[in-house]
């Protein structure tokens, strides 16, 4: 997908081979701590706890969807021109909660165009709100909610580019299987049961069959593990991958069974035959080395050959009674 130009020129950002950092760990658990704060999770934490004017303005900047009103412009310009003057968590928090409803606006988007939690799109959205405002100059003239959505948006799709399923379903699959899901809600309510596959898809009128395929293609787009238990209901039950037929063993079984009848063929042929057919294909032969071998002519050898190998044929053809 491609970026917004405030964020081309960050550098690919990912967590170290070895785990989080400390600084990484440090700023995940700011976020948790911020939005456990925002439930009233954390209230009786006073450094992280907005002024009763913060949370004002925040209540009447977020319902119109995201967009500050100019008194939260206005704090929120002041508080980023103390925070790039001496930085602080104290001044980050309250930053974070004066324009959570940028993360919520960006988090409620992505929220209807995939399958990953609301929440946890909300607290990576907070952290690229961090990330705005650590890098946020008010000496540029721009304002803070265009600097920082790009932001949001981009900490957001780099999550769900990395936890995308390999199994790509079209967007209008997506659309009418989570409205499918919600007229299955409304109709189980409605019946007192469980409704059938054909009432769904004469509620989203279309066919059974395209109702069939999309509800197929989204609950198996996501691949299973092979050590997941085979039964969900027995607890010593074997895994996927142990009940699953290793095809290189079926190879070397059959080939197995393919010598043992070759074998068994061969024990049919006249001595001499066998004899020529064994030096020319186990032992490797000539004609002529089998031939000086045995005392006859390399045409005599040649002869057997072709007398042994379409006898052989039609005994490893015949069907087995």
């Amino acid at each position: 997908m491609p970026r917004d130009r405030h964020a081309q020129s960050l550098p690919e950002e990912g967590p170290p081979p070895g785990g989080l950092t400390p600084a990484l760990r440090a700023l995940a658990e700011d976020v948790a701590a911020i939005l456990e704060e925002k439930d009233g999770a954390v209230a009786d934490e006073p450094h992280l706890a907005p002024p009763p004017e913060l949370d004002a303005l925040e209540t009447e900047a977020e319902p119109t969807g995201g967009t500050p009103s100019a008194p939260l412009r206005c704090e929120t310009l002041r508080l980023l021109q103390a925070y790039l003057q001496q930085p602080s968590t104290d001044l980050r928090n309250r930053l974070v909660h004066l324009n959570l409803g940028l993360a919520r606006k960006e988090a409620y988007h992505w929220a209807n165009q995939c399958t990953e939690p609301f929440e946890d799109l909300l607290q990576v959205g907070v952290m690229g709100l961090i990330r705005a405002i650590e890098r946020f100059d008010p000496g540029r003239g721009h304002a803070f909610s265009t600097f920082a959505i790009p932001y949001i948006r981009g900490e957001i799709q780099h999550y769900l580019r990395d936890r995308v399923s390999p199994v790509r379903i079209p967007r209008q699959w997506m659309a009418t299987y989570q409205h499918g899901s919600k007229v299955q809600q409304r109709l189980r309510g409605q019946l007192q049961r469980e409704p059938s596959d054909r009432e769904l898809a004469q509620a989203l009128n279309i066919s059974l069959e395209d109702w069939q395929n999309v509800r197929l293609a989204c609950q198996n787009r996501v691949p299973l593990s092979l050590d997941a238990p085979a039964n969900e209901h027995e607890d010593s039950s074997a895994s996927l991958g142990e009940l699953m037929p290793d095809r290189k063993y079926c190879s070397f079984q059959l080939a197995q069974e393919d010598s043992l009848r070759l074998y068994q063929a061969l024990d049919t042929l006249e001595d001499r035959t066998r004899e020529i057919l064994e030096f020319v294909f186990i032992k490797e032969f000539t004609y002529r080395e089998v031939a000086d071998s045995l005392g006859i002519s390399a045409v005599t050898v040649s002869r057997q050959v072709k007398k042994g190998l379409a006898a052989l044929k039609h005994i490893l053809t015949a069907p087995i009674e």
